[in-house]
């Protein structure tokens, strides 16, 4: 069966190039039915922390990817123990003090990695490797190889800075009499300057991209770009296709280089595609935060103002900057465009819409538009003269929806009053 691993260590957050690790491990196990293991490797007490394992399991669950297997490493320290004295019994390693060290065999190791075929390894470069440390904890590659050994890992699929630990852990897979597994080694992910990715240039926690309003399936779906292609020029796949297509064999030997403008154009395309209710109810605790409703809001009206925005949303973010003038009263306007749209006092034509506007029983964007479009022939008007101030007025921003469904969704209360006091005081 196929069996593959994600290992993350709990003295940090998961971050972009961990979950690229993680998802390429999950997608391989679920395109070959088999088994995907989460492994945590806290063997160094003092720096593993509580709050980043909560942290790193709340993330995977986040975006998906759910475990079939959760060990950890604190758990297993006899196990380790256990396998060093049988090195010791059969005099392949020997003691430092309290450390154990593995003798290093001088030869040749061959491994065919899966995305970068054959690479070799003289061990005369390598020095005998600790195995146990004189605290009683186990070294990196020991505690990997044993784990993974015992835990039937069929496949290791992880990052090309790994690369240096593979002719260690085979050797100790081969002292230890273990099936050495097979191996493969993802490629770097660069930033969009060409060097390491960097907090400048994406590499955060997963958790800050969801505070930031991502959604965890088009982060999954970039992620999955970074090494991989499903083919056909294809961007933008739901993972339930995109699995069936996987191969780790197709995974790029060369650097991805991540985007944050791709990254925003690929959440932008799933928001576009997401129900409006789910959407209301990512928003939901973002809206709160802010103070811009309480418990008691109308859900009809919020779902309205999402559709009209979500075709315009990058992240979740954006609708609160976008909308906040439906919340907040009164609305700012920056001095410049009131000088470039508001130096004109156009008081008898907004007056004169809001007393037509007031007197519609049925007051929707068709309704508005009618009204609208009878006053500006009526006064001789072109209407870009009107609708560019009244965009102003009514939502402090001079870009947004058409205006007669911003005038819809701000309702008839807000909007005749803000046409009313948009010359009586500052706007």
């Amino acid at each position: 069966m196929i069996k593959v691993r994600f290992a993350p260590s709990p003295t940090g957050y998961l971050h972009i190039g961990g979950a690229r690790t993680a998802l390429f491990n999950w997608m391989y196990a679920k395109s070959q039915g088999g088994r995907f293991v989460l492994r945590i490797e806290d063997t160094d007490r003092e720096r593993s922390k509580k709050e980043f394992l909560e942290e790193i399991l709340d993330s995977m669950r986040w975006l998906g990817m759910e475990w079939d297997e959760l060990y950890h490493q604190s758990e297993r320290f006899d196990l380790y123990r256990e396998y060093a004295e049988k090195l010791l019994k059969e005099e392949k390693a020997y003691k430092e003090g309290e450390a154990v060290i593995l003798k290093m065999p001088q030869k040749e190791v061959k491994i065919y990695d899966l995305i970068r075929d054959e690479i070799t390894f003289d061990t005369a470069t390598l020095k005998d490797q600790v195995l146990m440390k004189s605290d009683g904890s186990p070294a990196y590659s020991f505690a990997c190889v044993v784990d993974d050994a015992l835990m039937e890992m069929s496949h290791v699929i992880r990052g090309e800075d790994h690369i240096s630990n593979t002719p260690k852990q085979i050797v100790i897979y081969e002292a230890l009499g273990f099936k050495v597994p097979k191996f493969a080694h993802l490629p770097l992910i660069l930033g969009s300057d060409g060097a390491r990715l960097s907090k400048r240039t994406g590499a955060v926690a997963v958790s800050d991209y969801r505070r930031q309003g991502f959604l965890p399936q088009a982060l999954m779906n970039y992620l999955m770009l970074l090494g991989w292609a499903p083919g056909a020029n294809q961007e933008v796949v739901p993972m339930e296709a995109a699995v069936k297509k996987f191969s780790i064999k197709k995974v790029n030997k060369a650097a991805a280089a991540f985007s944050m403008e791709k990254l925003k154009w690929i959440n932008a395309q799933y928001i576009k595609q997401s129900d409006t209710g789910a959407l209301v109810e990512m928003l939901l605790p973002l809206l709160k935060e802010r103070n811009f409703i309480g418990d008691n809001y109308d859900r009809k009206r919020l779902s309205d103002l999402v559709e009209l925005y979500k075709g315009r949303m990058s992240v979740l973010h954006d609708f609160l900057d976008w909308a906040d003038y439906i919340f907040i009263d009164p609305v700012r306007v920056k001095e410049e465009d009131r000088r470039k749209y508001l130096s004109k006092d156009l008081s008898p034509e907004l007056n004169l819409l809001a007393d037509r506007l007031e007197v519609l029983e049925d007051y929707s964007t068709e309704n508005c538009e009618k009204v609208f479009r009878g006053l500006v022939e009526e006064r001789g008007m072109q209407a870009k003269d009107l609708v560019h101030p009244i965009r102003v007025i009514l939502t402090g921003k001079t870009v947004g929806p058409g205006l007669f469904e911003t005038m819809s969704v701000l309702g008839k209360e807000k909007t005749l009053r803000r046409l009313r006091e948009a010359y009586q005081q500052p706007v």
